[in-house]
């Protein structure tokens, strides 16, 4: 794959004009006077013409007004991903990666660019093992802080893939209303403040971070500007280069020192163990074509995200293991305890064979398989809740029939972190795009690639932190660590119904699958199944629930004899439902993370 792209035609170069003029005189988020505002947050929206869904407004202005100048769903999402590393720079940048899918309406074809952060070539199998002591170092704050967890980023070819495949204008265009927002700025709201106070310790161990995100020794005020000169130039410069300015020019050498030997302030008593990437990695670095997952519910095919990406897989045989059962015939406790135990089936499965595939042999059919669904189905009882955790079962030699009943196997590993965000995109002619990207921790590794404006990821954290041969997920230099993001397009008849994602590390698999149950299966709308309490039943010993989900249904579900542990927040997804007549259902957290923001061109109600 080439990475230098440039698009020359009509169409192009009409948006072109309009593209720059999108934001020159009034940037999304500003007045038009130049003093940055917060466009509203809207958790739902209805028309016609072409529809947005994240969890920023001037990320949803952005990507509601390229489609308004004429652009599709992939500049749409383009714009709103490059604007993410400018107003959520903690969740997701060009020092990170993700999955994009995309549906095409001339051809009816389902289509992902996996840009998945890679180990390094020099990466050691005991990376993350403390030499002196033997022993795996602490998870937090020594891993997930410095360069040793920092994979080659996969951001910026994503966007360069998806623009080069479906894309109506160049990477240029796609980049210029985020680099007018990281000029002048935007709005800080209170989520930005408390992610900044609550990565204080690590931003202050590294001199370019704390320079960037506490100025003065300050987290930035509610209410105050913003502004992110460095970030600015660094898109102004690979809107003028291209993505060779990022992996081939004197930047990839910036990011390999910044890994290498971060720039570790005075004094700081946080360890800050440095990796091993190099500018070669960057070069060698390419976004890869992947074949969807598909599975088939209800008369409905949903397609997901293959490996590296568990999403797919462990979405898909939820939903085939799901499929056994009426659940529109049962109460909420009853539909709820089924999709628990499924759930937990299916994560076993995934911690046995989900990896990246181009380094082992994950058996996608297998999982992906009816008959393999109703063998797993059997070790449901309708009754009673299994020990936890159940053990896999075999993808590989399977008949359908029912065995054993599911036998207690050891607490799974869970290190992937609770941040990312989602952008969901649909357009005038039936294109949608669904787009999961991170650099995994809430403020990534902590380092601010100096004079550059963006952080570098920490997503190696994501591979297993002890290296065992038969583990699929086990370090392996140029490998894709495994990851949850499960970006999800559902067609009915070969047409997009429904699109939608999320955050949240692990439990964004059970985000998007409860959503899917409650959207289908429970009879609620997509505004009540993106807001409905969530659970997060991922094999473990304890179910880890939102309050309000505990409230309403703990007492029933602890009968069952399920375990529910509480927290605040599981997920903060974006989605849009596409009905009749090209009717658009844009949707978007209500309450979650602050709310996110759900737009459409042409609104009705």
């Amino acid at each position: 794959m080439s990475r230098r792209f440039v698009r020359s035609s009509a169409v192009a170069g009409a948006l072109a004009v309009v593209l720059a003029s999108t934001v020159a005189a009034s940037p999304a988020g500003a007045s038009g006077t130049g003093s940055p505002q917060e466009p509203p947050r809207v958790a739902t929206s209805v028309g016609y013409g072409g529809a947005v869904s994240s969890l920023d407004p001037v990320v949803s202005e952005i990507g509601l007004r390229v489609l308004r100048r004429g652009g599709n769903a992939t500049d749409a999402a383009v714009a709103m991903a490059a604007a993410i590393g400018v107003t959520d720079p903690y969740s997701a940048g060009i020092g990170g990666g993700g999955f994009f899918v995309h549906y095409d309406a001339a051809t009816g074809e389902v289509e992902t660019i996996d840009g998945r952060e890679t180990a390094p070539a020099a990466m050691e199998r005991d990376a993350f093992v403390d030499p002196e002591t033997g022993s795996p170092y602490p998870f937090y704050p020594d891993l997930v802080t410095g360069g040793v967890s920092v994979g080659v980023p996969g951001t910026p070819a994503t966007w360069e893939r998806a623009l080069e495949r479906w894309g109506t204008t160049t990477l240029a265009q796609a980049l210029h209303p985020a680099t007018v927002v990281a000029e002048r700025g935007f709005v800080v709201d209170q989520l930005f403040h408390n992610q900044t106070e609550a990565n204080r310790q690590r931003f202050e161990a590294f001199t370019s971070s704390s320079e960037l995100f506490l100025p003065g020794g300050e987290a930035p005020a509610v209410g105050s500007v913003f502004r992110n000169p460095d970030l600015a130039a660094t898109y102004r410069m690979l809107a003028r280069g291209g993505m060779d300015a990022f992996y081939e020019g004197p930047l990839a050498q910036e990011i390999a020192d910044a890994v290498r030997t971060p720039p570790v302030a005075e004094g700081t008593e946080l360890p800050t163990p440095a990796g091993s990437m190099t500018a070669e990695d960057l070069a060698s670095y390419e976004a890869v074509d992947r074949e969807p997952t598909v599975s088939s519910y209800r008369g409905y095919d949903v397609y997901g995200m293959a490996p590296p990406s568990s999403g797919g897989t462990t979405v898909g045989e939820a939903l085939n293991i799901l499929e056994q059962f009426d659940l529109a015939a049962m109460d909420d406790p009853a539909a709820l305890h089924h999709y628990i135990e499924a759930s937990a089936l299916a994560y076993a499965d995934r911690a046995a064979y989900s990896g990246d595939g181009d380094f082992v042999d994950v058996p996608v059919a297998g999982l992906l398989d009816d008959a393999f669904a109703r063998e797993r189905a059997c070790l449901i009882d309708p009754q009673a809740a299994a020990p936890k955790p159940v053990a896999a079962g075999d993808a590989r030699s399977y008949d359908g029939e029912c065995g054993e009943p599911a036998a207690p196997a050891p607490e799974p590993e869970d290190t992937e972190s609770t941040s990312t965000t989602n952008l969901t995109v649909a357009d005038r002619w039936g294109n949608v795009v669904e787009y999961t990207l991170t650099i995994e921790q809430i403020g990534g590794s902590g380092i601010v690639v100096p004079g550059r404006g963006f952080l570098l990821n920490n997503e190696l954290t994501d591979f297993s932190i002890t290296y065992d041969a038969e583990d699929p997920n086990r370090i392996e230099p140029g490998k894709r660590p495994r990851s949850s993001m499960s970006p999800t397009i559902v067609l009915a008849d070969g047409e997009p119904v429904l699109a939608l994602g999320s955050p949240g590390g692990s439990t964004i698999i059970t985000t998007v699958l409860q959503m899917l149950i409650n959207r289908i299966d429970r009879g609620m709308t997509i505004q009540e199944a993106i807001a409905a309490p969530r659970a997060t039943p991922r094999n473990g010993t304890w179910t880890v629930s939102e309050q309000g989900f505990i409230d309403s249904y703990g007492a029933d579900l602890n009968a069952y004899g399920h375990n529910l542990w509480p927290t605040t927040n599981v997920g903060a997804a974006t989605a849009i439902e596409i009905g009749p007549r090209g009717r658009l259902t844009a949707v978007a957290e209500p309450t979650r993370l602050g709310g996110g923001s759900a737009r459409v061109v042409w609104p009705t109600e």
